[in-house]
């Protein structure tokens, strides 16, 4: 009953404010304009407000485009009207992703969405749209989509003069948003240069998360072909956006242009954090929007650096030079493409392993430098000099075995082309282990990329590595990997056993792993469609695709099926044990009771504590918790300890 009260007082509201709302007037404002007649430079703003469906506003350059009013003080926009451009030709699809957007700064850094059309319309027809936003704005403007002029017959504005609030903000869809408005509209254009912004993040229940100025520049490398950029974030301070673990200046906008399922990287970081990864990268769906034109569904996530809740070793300063304080922290990173980077960042093996030193910056003073680069050297000689009939065999004593099985059981399981091209490790102070990860980089795996696929048929013989090397560091980790999985026999029992215990104790199953593709595919329902129209890649073959894929459904039935398929195909060539787990069921002097009911855990008569597979502590009471996601949990009641599935 109240939820049905809340939802009429909406409605009125609603309908108050469309009653008190008037077409506004203002000062027709815009980008230098284009006219077939008159050239180029052309004010004809004026055009857009005047009217008459015949006349037309068009923009000199082609993107990142505008039209609109200077309305003189805040007005809640509540409907907004527009109508084609009067050319048969191009007319109608030239407003299809076209955006309306408020703003407060003449500069329109912190411009937001109001609306965007999704549909074509009809020349020499005013078409009309409801607006769902409660916050006012002096600057109204419509966006045209890329390389279409702006082109815009006549546009409407309906409001009421009011700075609103931020209660309800517009939303594309049930992704959150993330905003970037540069300064003079320009576009990143490389890795190097950061061009200022301001960054506006908007959560999924329409809330402003963010609101801070960044530095955008391009990020990725292979990825940075595609037309669809990746970026990175770079804020002045450090923020800790929608639900994220880390704070941090850094962060990643990962494209996925020729993923058509849009969640490749998601699902391959789900099975890394199943596999008991340390860190794992913090990634979040969104829709991104760049001074005014929708980009589509990008990957929000950490930059891979050192810091709480990323990679969560020792910083290491320049004062860190000898003793204890020079053994670490350090990441880095096995790089195909090292030899970009600036001397002194990178170094070679005496096997030529190309390493990027992603932290201490700039590769460290010079005896962190030496220090890393000798400790790598011996680590990579001692794995091509090992003697693999010896159990204790030296490279053990550096290279940490769990973390480098679940690092290759995760790009495994993924079929990931670049599985050796591009390998995290870092190294803790005081510490003698170099460990592997966090995992990064799956645009091209799920049988994703033509020069593996498929898959399981490629690698039914043997690990998929073994059939994917490249030049650089693949063709070199390649045969480091090799070595260390299939040389040493040892290691085929450290592989079943993280195997396993993934598999009993985090769900790492095929129906597990379905129900994430399921789950992500569910909130990406209506995104996926504006991403489509934006990026028409649907039934072509972008980038390394093997295949055509005709729709986002068919894209993630293949996907399941892959899981599937090479899921049960690992089982055989790992050797799954369903008895191996690494939590033990301790009952005491007697068994410890536990009910699941709908979700929900019980003990009877006692108090207890549940926790999650990674340890975080999740209910500490009595009686029941509340209900809980499908998984594995561990229930403690006192010095009893017990293992509870959630179907």
């Amino acid at each position: 009953m109240k939820r049905l009260t809340l939802a009429i007082c909406a409605a009125a509201a609603a309908m108050l404010m469309s009653a008190q709302s008037q077409k506004l007037t203002g000062t027709p404002m815009g980008s230098p304009g284009w006219n077939y007649e008159l050239g180029r430079g052309v004010d004809a703003a004026a055009n857009a407000f005047d009217g008459d469906l015949q006349t037309y506003y068009a923009s000199e350059a082609r993107s990142y485009t505008w039209v609109g009013l200077d309305l003189g003080s805040p007005h809640v926009i509540t409907r907004v009207g527009w109508s084609p451009r009067n050319d048969p030709y191009n007319g109608e699809k030239r407003v299809v992703l076209g955006m309306i957007q408020g703003a407060n700064r003449a500069d329109w850094l912190d411009a937001m969405p109001i609306y965007m059309i999704t549909e074509k319309g009809v020349i020499g027809q005013m078409h009309y749209g409801e607006v769902e936003m409660s916050k006012g704005f002096r600057y109204v403007r419509y966006v045209g989509p890329t390389d279409a002029r702006c082109n815009i017959g006549e546009l409407e504005f309906y409001g009421m003069e009011d700075a609103g609030d931020d209660s309800h903000l517009f939303k594309f869809t049930n992704l959150p948003m993330v905003l970037i408005n540069t300064v003079d509209s320009q576009e990143p254009y490389d890795k190097e240069h950061e061009i200022t912004s301001n960054v506006i993040i908007v959560d999924e229940n329409g809330k402003i998360n963010i609101d801070k100025p960044a530095g955008v520049r391009e990020r990725g490398n292979n990825s940075r072909s595609h037309p669809k950029k990746p970026w990175r974030i770079k804020f002045e301070k450090k923020q800790q956006p929608l639900d994220a673990v880390a704070q941090g200046k850094k962060w990643t906008l990962i494209n996925s242009y020729d993923d058509k399922s849009l969640m490749r990287n998601a699902l391959a970081f789900e099975i890394a954090r199943r596999m008991g990864m340390e860190y794992v990268p913090w990634c979040r769906l969104v829709e991104v929007v760049l001074n005014g034109e929708y980009k589509g569904v990008y990957q929000l996530c950490d930059q891979i650096d050192v810091r709480p809740g990323r990679v969560d070793i020792d910083e290491m300063t320049t004062d860190d030079i000898a003793g204890d304080a020079l053994t670490g922290g350090y990441l880095l990173e096995v790089d195909g493409y090292a030899n970009q980077e600036p001397a002194g960042e990178w170094f070679e093996t005496d096997r030529r392993l190309p390493i990027t030193i992603k932290s201490p910056d700039d590769g460290g003073t010079p005896e962190q430098y030496a220090y890393i680069k000798k400790y790598i050297n011996d680590l990579h000689n001692l794995v091509f000099s090992a003697d693999f009939d010896n159990p204790a065999s030296g490279y053990r004593s550096i290279l940490d075995i769990d973390t480098f099985v679940k690092h290759i059981l995760t790009n495994e399981l993924s079929g990931n082309a670049d599985e050796c091209w591009s390998v995290y490790w870092y190294k803790k102070r005081l510490d003698p282990k170099i460990y592997t990860g966090p995992v990064w980089d799956f645009d091209h795996a799920f049988d994703n990329c033509a020069r593996v696929y498929p898959v399981c048929e490629r690698a039914k013989n043997g690990f998929l590595f073994n059939c994917a090397g490249m030049a650089n560091a693949g063709g070199v980790m390649d045969s480091f990997v090799y070595r260390v999985i299939v040389y040493d026999k040892n290691t085929a029992a450290d592989m079943k056993r993280q195997w396993s215990m993934a598999h009993n104790d985090r769900d790492l199953t095929v129906a597990g792993l379905q129900k994430f593709i399921d789950d992500k595919a569910e909130l990406l329902s209506s995104a996926q469609r504006l991403n489509f129209m934006r990026w028409d890649i649907l039934n072509k073959r972008v980038g390394d695709n093997p295949r055509d894929e005709v729709s986002f459904e068919i894209a993630i039935g293949n996907l399941k099926s892959y899981i599937a398929e090479r899921l049960n195909q690992l089982d055989q060539q790992v050797g799954y044990d369903p008895n191996i787990s690494g939590i033990a069921s301790v009952e005491g002097d007697g068994p410890l009771q536990v009910d699941v009911i709908n979700g929900s855990i019980g003990v009877e008569e006692c108090s207890f504590e549940v926790y999650n597979i990674q340890g975080v502590k999740l209910f500490d009471g009595r009686g029941r918790t509340q209900a809980l996601p499908a998984g594995f949990y561990v229930v403690k009641a006192g010095a009893k300890t017990r293992k509870v599935a959630i179907r």
